[in-house]
């Protein structure tokens, strides 16, 4: 049977750098703002509250933890928007970017025998019942459209729930992506019915950040990221994109992996479609990285004979692979049957279940055996774990554009991990490592400075007319290109982060004035 997309991903594009005036595009440029808001990037809660006190606004939603909040103002957004970046202290103002949930909605009708076959093929029932119960400690967050809690599987985790629409407990899924990912990968094992999650006795934190059509922004995205980090979350799994990033995924990006929190994203559903990298994914796992290094795991699609499915985006920012064609699992008892059809379970007592395919589906999988492998060794550190996972998948440790270091097998990894000694954090480089260098030509600054070994994430900060200092660009690029305000002067810095968010090389600090004429 072959799986048809019925369902495009309308993103919008994202402003490319920062500033007060730190912008070469006219925020404004374009009249059509989502909503009616405007996202902004600010350096301090003084600064945003001067900037709104001249620029009345409504806060839709705020995110101190990254210094992000979304506004919605009276008049034209477009307007609003090129003035309030131009106020002191304010580092960026940008649309929101829309993410969808990575689902392939043809659900394959397949035969009721092996109903469950994903589990074996990732060999996870062959993980000893001592890791599955030490994963009690490991919680797993699943950010996605919410979750039926009267699952029988959700259910008997007794899970936390938080949705960052409403700020309230209540995550009703009457889309039914979210229920499906969840008991991928936490589903109980132990409950005597229905289907059984990956990660055994793991802990589980749901957060609703899309709405019953699946859709929502990257707002949306970085808020649920820091809420399951500053709840414990040591797992987040990501089963949504869009092909551009912006500032503010980014910067939740950035905050878990500083906090040492594993990222799981799927990599997309787009091979048939243009094959076009998805974010947050190629943030995870970056464009050209061929799986060395990255801040966290990008995972494919693969089919039950172990291939790629045919859906599953490829390329160099591909990590590893797990079942995603038609796999099965719980659904919500409120979504549309002609989106997800029901599938008896015999012997079930209670719940409703089916087939999906997708990315989507794939994630949480490798999210759920990631808590088994911290499970078997607590020392790991985020990187480990997810270098563990690679190394021990079908692959053998080669790599490959379908299927990254291959298809998932569980109870390699937490053999492997059970072996393994984890290393010391790395010492930090000297400052003069990155050899940070610039070059002004009128109000236009360009930087560059050499990689430094191992590093896979870059931070520019600056600090203008000696005011703290801010992080106005993060990626994998050892170059960018900054418009800067007349009659300023500037102190740029660079700093090199490695797989796990550790701090291993610094510049030295790289000063321009810009005159007033």
């Amino acid at each position: 049977m072959r799986l048809v997309n019925r369902f495009g991903l309308a993103v919008l594009a994202i402003l490319a750098f920062a500033g007060s005036a730190l912008d070469a595009q006219d925020p404004g440029a374009s009249a059509v703002w989502p909503s009616g808001t405007a996202v902004v990037s600010y350096e301090s809660e003084q600064a945003l509250a001067a900037a709104l006190a001249r620029h009345p606004a409504t806060i839709v939603r705020r995110i101190p933890a990254l210094r992000v909040a979304a506004l919605r103002p009276t008049g034209d957004v477009a307007r609003f928007a090129a003035r309030f970046d131009a106020e002191p202290g304010i580092a960026r103002v940008e649309k929101a970017a829309a993410r969808r949930s990575l689902v392939e909605p043809a659900l394959a009708s397949l035969s009721t025998a092996a109903l469950q076959w994903q589990y074996a093929a990732v060999r996870a029932d062959q993980v000893p019942a001592s890791v599955s119960q030490a994963a009690a400690g490991i919680t797993i967050a699943v950010v996605d459209t919410g979750a039926d809690l009267a699952a029988p599987d959700l259910a008997a985790k007794s899970p936390q729930s938080y949705s960052v629409r409403t700020r309230s407990p209540q995550v009703s899924d009457p889309n039914g992506h979210g229920t499906f990912v969840a008991a991928l990968a936490a589903g109980s094992s132990s409950n005597g019915d229905g289907v059984a999650g990956i990660s055994g006795d793991s802990p589980l934190l749901l957060i609703q950040a899309g709405g019953a059509d699946g859709a929502f922004t990257d707002v949306d995205e970085a808020a649920a990221i820091v809420y399951a980090v500053d709840h414990g979350a040591r797992i987040v799994n990501l089963s949504l994109g869009g092909p551009t990033t912006s500032a503010i995924e980014r910067r939740a990006i950035d905050y878990a992996v500083s906090k040492g929190v594993l990222l799981v994203a799927a990599a997309g559903n787009g091979f048939e479609r243009g094959n076009a990298a998805e974010y947050p994914a190629a943030l995870l796992q970056p464009l050209g990285s061929k799986g060395v290094g990255g801040r966290g795991l990008s995972v494919a699609a693969s089919t039950r004979e172990g291939a790629h499915a045919s859906f599953s985006t490829t390329g160099t920012h591909v990590s590893l692979a797990a079942p995603g064609a038609g796999v099965f699992s719980a659904l919500s008892s409120s979504s549309s049957t002609a989106r997800y059809p029901r599938t008896a379970l015999p012997g079930s007592l209670g719940g409703v279940y089916g087939y999906g395919s997708g990315t989507s589906f794939a994630a949480p999988q490798v999210a759920g055996a990631a808590a088994l492998v911290w499970a078997a060794n607590p020392q790991l550190r985020a990187a480990d774990v997810a270098s563990i996972l690679e190394q021990t998948a079908s692959g053998g440790g080669s790599w490959n554009a379908e299927l990254g270091y291959g298809v998932l097998d569980v109870a390699a990894a937490v053999a492997r991990a059970q072996q393994v000694v984890a290393a010391p954090a790395p010492t930090p480089a000297a400052v003069t490592d990155l050899r940070l260098r610039g070059r002004r030509t009128g109000t236009r600054v360009v930087l560059w400075w050499k990689a430094a070994p191992g590093a896979v994430n870059y931070r520019v900060s600056v600090a203008p007319d000696r005011q703290a200092s801010r992080v106005v660009s993060s990626g994998d690029r050892t170059s960018a290109t900054l418009e800067l305000t007349r009659g300023s002067r500037y102190s740029f810095t660079v700093t090199a982060l490695d797989a796990a968010g550790n701090e291993i090389a610094a510049s030295a600090a790289w000063r321009v004035r810009i005159p007033n004429r």
